[in-house]
């Protein structure tokens, strides 16, 4: 049965990597992936917020437009976008989309929807669009979409992500993984739904 699946972008889609290079070259620094244990970069780098709030603003085009993928990401989407259908929900502002679709045909990736909302909160998006699952690398989103919608949440594992999570949230190091989860969670849909309709 096809499913809608919402699908967070960066961090997730994108190699979740794809900020430090600019930053680091940007400032000076010399950050590890290993060492952002929060979402918020803010603390790691040696500029004042509103500053570096406003280096990431004017970079965001090019940041976008070079990320890299996530590893593993490209065979999992390109096997579901036949089969369910594929709304990208990000925090990326509308100003984006174009420079956003850009990158999914640079990167030959099919999307039936993309949602650029300008905030992290996606909880209003995904039921308005009545996502049955989503893809998210960033804790507090993963939960308050599982708690709120209703819905499975895959969360990618990242240093920044690991604060305890509840039982509709499931961790995964990467794409294949999660794949491996979705093909079980369908086939036990698929079972559900069968056993209703043999009650009826």
């Amino acid at each position: 049965m096809k499913k809608r699946f919402g699908i967070d972008i960066d961090g997730t889609v994108t190699c979740p990597t794809s900020l430090l290079p600019f930053i680091n070259k940007a400032f000076g620094m010399n950050i590890a992936y290993e060492d952002i244990t929060q979402y918020d970069l803010t603390p790691f780098v040696n500029v004042d917020e509103k500053v570096f709030a406003h280096w990431f603003s004017e970079n965001e085009p090019i940041i976008y437009k070079e990320s890299p993928l996530a590893k593993g990401v490209k065979p999992v989407l390109n096997k579901w976008k036949n089969e369910h259908e594929l709304f990208f929900i990000s925090a990326r502002g509308p100003h984006l989309l174009e420079v956003t679709e850009n990158w999914f045909s640079a990167h030959g990736l099919t999307f039936h929807h993309i949602e650029l909302i300008g905030s992290h909160d996606k909880v209003e998006t995904a039921k308005n669009l009545k996502v049955d699952l989503f893809f998210e690398d960033k804790h507090d989103n993963a939960v308050a979409l599982h708690e709120e919608c209703g819905i499975p949440v895959i969360l990618f594992d990242t240093p920044y992500n690991q604060e305890p999570i509840p039982q509709g949230v499931i961790r995964v190091n990467n794409w294949a993984e999660a794949a491996i989860w979705v093909e079980k969670w369908l086939k036990k849909q698929d079972n559900i739904r069968e056993m209703a309709g043999s009650m009826k």
